[in-house]
């Protein structure tokens, strides 16, 4: 048997034995303070014979209690509020015992007394243990100094999530509350406030802080947006999923996600599962970055059966591996496939019949669709759309999820207006198939997202600037992928045939303003990495909206979507299909631009 097992076995019985040889000695002093410290002679049979009764009952109820399945390593309040419950309820019953055999003149003050020492000294030395332990982690000198930006309640539990980590020692607390300096928390000084980052980090010899706010709370927003400027390297504890994944509780750098400053997406968990559990999903453009996410968050809800699809052999080759290696238990099924091709769509449908369809393929790229590959994009956004919504309807799926853009409002190029048009297909093949409920989901620009701003930044400061803007007022909305993919979920699960829903994208923000905190973020400034204007590109705007002019919006039950109230006459579905497969391989710009008017007339090209 190999030593740290055998150690492990013997634990408990040693954990028995010292507690035994505490109780005892919390019982002699129960007597020798009854008598002052001058226990009578006579008294000591009894206090040997009564200890028996004593010593059972506390080590039977102790065991009862789960006390021994304790870790003294890591023993907390709570455990020893479990202590202090046990050995209450051994009091009480070594007390009835000890009574019940009568003995003369027994001292009842030893049966009060008792029980309050055996808390202390049973408590102590688990207390004792713990202290000792942390002693033994590598030496403070080895461990590199933290500092915790948040409120005191916050720090707190930073403190408690970082006790076990061999990696940082806090040395400093930063609050938004002046009058907190100079207060103490679990032997941590409280240095000023979030402003004072920089002094405090020399101070402290800290290069690195934590923000210890909780995720999607404008307090956690402003800390970041304070503290990004300082130079010192933030922090911030990582959210349960990334537990998981990563299998490691500590801290992660932050990331512009956390700026966003939102609270998390509230799912209907129970409703969710009811729809996904054992049933066959199928997934479009599953290898992109919302398909991809989409991917992760259904399979969580116990999906049957996941059927994955995408036109890049590598994109589904790394969300197979990906997977399979965080769900191995589930059955993922994985075809290279172009949704423009509507007999293998059509195929692969038939052959599983998805009880849900998402339909995440598609161009996106606003200035590659716009000059050279305009017929690309009505092929595969509005062909492939209408493909994918027919096979849905013919393979029986209950539900069928487009995802949109904000760029197919009052759209101005290209790929907006492909995909304001494929809205429109979706809303007319629903007319069709009175089975499967048909909806779509508008949002927009997704942080981190294949082609998004996000990486090209990051690039650019890598490489030292500087980073490109195409105009100083340009604004877009922006969530996270996760987030989009969890609202779009509910908005499936949620929504009637023919909606268009729009999501609760945030207040807007500038682009240069995104530069600026990823700059600072990368712990470089404005001097080190400037930022350049390069001029909107063809067919850009300077602002996205979430609803045309013609629209109105509907609240739903979930706070964070809305259904957008349309006006319009429905495409003539043939004649599009007809038009799009007729244009051939290059059709003349100023033809299509005039023919996809004709469709979408709140295009205005630019």
């Amino acid at each position: 048997m190999p030593l740290s097992a055998l150690s492990s076995r013997l634990v408990r019985p040693l954990h028995v034995f010292v507690d035994s040889a505490l109780l005892l000695v919390a019982w002699w002093l129960a007597f020798w303070l009854r008598f002052n410290l001058d226990m009578p002679a006579e008294f000591m049979p009894v206090a040997w014979v009564s200890a028996s009764w004593m010593l059972a009952a506390n080590l039977v109820i102790l065991i009862v209690g789960n006390v021994y399945r304790q870790v003294w390593r890591f023993v907390s309040l709570s455990e020893l509020r479990q202590l202090g419950v046990c050995v209450a309820i051994a009091g009480a019953t070594s007390a009835a015992l000890v009574l019940m055999q009568r003995y003369e003149a027994f001292p009842r003050t030893v049966l009060v007394l008792h029980p309050l020492l055996a808390f202390l000294f049973l408590g102590g030395v688990r207390a004792a243990w713990r202290m000792q332990t942390e002693r033994g982690f590598p030496a403070v000198a080895q461990m590199r100094p933290l500092l915790i930006i948040g409120s005191l309640g916050d720090a707190v539990a930073a403190l408690r999530a970082l006790k076990g980590s061999h990696l940082w020692q806090p040395v400093g607390i930063l609050t938004p509350q002046p009058e907190d300096r100079g207060r103490w928390l679990q032997n941590v000084p409280v240095l000023g406030t979030v402003e004072m980052i920089a002094e405090a980090g020399q101070l402290a010899g800290a290069s690195t802080a934590l923000v210890a706010s909780p995720p999607g709370s404008p307090q956690r927003r402003e800390a970041l947006l304070k503290a990004s400027g300082s130079g010192v390297t933030l922090l911030t504890m990582r959210s349960a999923d990334e537990w998981l994944q990563q299998d490691s509780a500590e801290p992660r750098k932050v990331e512009i996600d956390d700026l966003l400053g939102r609270d998390p997406v509230q799912l209907d968990v129970a409703g969710l599962a009811e729809l996904f559990s054992g049933q066959t999903v199928l997934v479009t453009g599953a290898g992109g970055s919302i398909g991809s996410e989409l991917c992760r968050q259904v399979s969580r809800f116990g999906v049957g059966k996941l059927v994955c699809l995408d036109v890049s052999e590598y994109a589904i080759y790394q969300l197979e591996q990906e997977l399979r290696a965080v769900n191995p238990r589930m059955q993922g099924i994985y075809y290279t496939a172009n949704v423009r091709e509507a007999d293998r769509l059509r195929a692969i449908a038939l052959r599983h019949r998805p009880a849900v369809v998402f339909h995440a393929a598609a161009y996106k790229h606003v200035p590659l669709m716009e000059e050279l590959n305009e017929i690309e994009a009505l092929r595969t956004n509005v062909l492939g759309t209408l493909h994918a919504a027919r096979v849905a309807g013919e393979c029986g799926a209950r539900r069928f999820v487009m995802i949109s853009t904000d760029k197919a409002v009052n759209p101005t190029n290209i790929m907006g207006s492909s995909k304001r048009l494929a809205e429109l297909m979706v809303q007319g093949v629903a007319a069709e198939f009175a089975g499967t409920r048909y909806v779509s989901v508008r949002f927009g620009n997704v942080l981190g997202s294949s082609g998004s701003v996000v990486p090209l930044f990051a690039g650019q400061i890598a490489r030292g600037g500087p980073v490109t803007v195409t105009h100083p007022e340009i604004v877009r909305y922006f969530m996270t992928i996760p987030e989009a993919a969890q609202l779009v979920l509910q908005a499936g699960l949620m929504g009637h045939s023919g909606q268009i829903f729009v999501l609760d994208m945030g207040e807007p923000m500038k682009i240069v303003e995104l530069a600026r905190m990823l700059i600072r973020l990368s712990g470089k400034t404005e001097q080190d990495i400037p930022i350049t204007y390069t001029g909107l590109r063809p067919g850009e705007k300077l602002f996205e909206e979430l609803l045309a002019d013609d629209e109105t919006t509907e609240p739903t039950p979930h706070p964070k979507l809305r259904v957008a109230k349309t006006n319009g006459q429905l495409p003539d579905i043939d004649a599009v299909m007809r038009w799009i497969g007729e244009a051939g391989p290059a059709p003349a710009r100023d033809d299509l631009r005039r023919w996809l008017r004709g469709q979408v007339p709140e295009y205005a090209a630019r």
